[in-house]
């Protein structure tokens, strides 16, 4: 099986609450993920345990350049984001090198799995 593995523990709140629902990776990952695929959503640091989030199935895998990302894209890997420049930078600090508007990104959009019925708008761990 496939994961989707983040490294900040920040990240699993984002992805618990549905305000995370894709991931920019730097380069072209179109051979590794595809549409339909069911991941693992992890987070964790390399070498180390990881927390399973929840599983999640790939719902769309877009190969472009970081300068042609929407504000809208960008929002959906990282709610603290709008503008490419600073996907750049945190992209930058992600892999620790250079990220500019012509290097390529792959935005993998993915939706959870939920067990049970699913009820539009209701969130699993959601408390009434």
């Amino acid at each position: 099986m496939y994961a989707l593995n983040f490294y900040s523990p920040l990240v699993a709140d984002q992805l618990r609450s549905g305000r995370k629902s894709a991931t920019i990776r730097l380069g072209d990952k179109s051979g590794k993920y595809k549409k339909g695929m069911v991941v693992r959503v992890l987070c964790g640091v390399r070498f180390s345990p990881r927390e399973h989030v929840f599983d999640a199935v790939i719902d769309k895998v877009e190969v472009k350049t970081l300068g042609e990302l929407s504000p809208r894209e960008i929002e959906h890997d990282n709610p603290e984001i709008r503008r490419t420049d600073e996907m750049g930078n945190f992209l930058g600090q992600l892999y620790n090198r250079e990220v500019g508007a012509d290097d390529l990104v792959t935005v993998i959009r993915f939706s959870q799995i939920m067990s049970g019925p699913v009820v539009p708008g209701f969130r699993e761990n959601e408390i009434f």
